[in-house]
């Protein structure tokens, strides 16, 4: 268990079961988020939102996102890191763009637990092979914790968009 939650990550477990609402109403959480990002001009909760999740629980904590919809945007935002390491920011590769969330645990077979928006049209922890990994990334000026990630378990992710 982490002693001192980092400030993003205590921001994004508060939101875990927030879900899309199907059909013509939209989460107005959701579309906080955007606003958050500013790009308030998206008005649905059917856009994919996981880049506006991060990037809303990074700047509700006073740290600025890449403020951009594209998960791919995080590749270039904070510092590289090597591995993954608790909170960091974690890009994927997945058919047709990107996904983008905050690494929270590792499961026993390697896979990264991820708290993420957009993963089943939620906010949940899913777990995600490394095969699908493109980068990590820390935010610039933030310690990095000193503890191995948490072992858990979680269902595979199956559904980023």
């Amino acid at each position: 268990m982490v002693n001192k939650e980092l400030p993003w990550v205590a921001h994004a477990h508060q939101f875990i079961g927030l879900r899309e609402i199907p059909g013509p109403k939209h989460a107005p959480e959701i579309l906080q988020m955007w606003r958050d990002i500013k790009r308030g001009g998206i008005k649905d909760d059917e856009t994919p939102w996981c880049a506006a999740f991060v990037g809303s629980m990074l700047e509700r904590s006073g740290i600025q996102s890449t403020r951009f919809e594209g998960a791919r945007s995080y590749m270039e935002w904070g510092e590289r890191l090597d591995k993954p390491i608790y909170g960091c920011v974690v890009v994927f590769t997945r058919s047709g763009g990107g996904h983008v969330g905050f690494v929270v645990g590792q499961a026993e077979n390697g896979n990264l637990l991820v708290l993420g928006g957009n993963q089943s049209d939620a906010v949940n922890i899913k777990a995600f092979s490394t095969d699908r990994v493109t980068g990590y990334r820390w935010p610039f000026g933030f310690e990095k914790p000193d503890f191995s990630l948490p072992v858990g378990a979680a269902a595979m992710s199956t559904k980023e968009a």
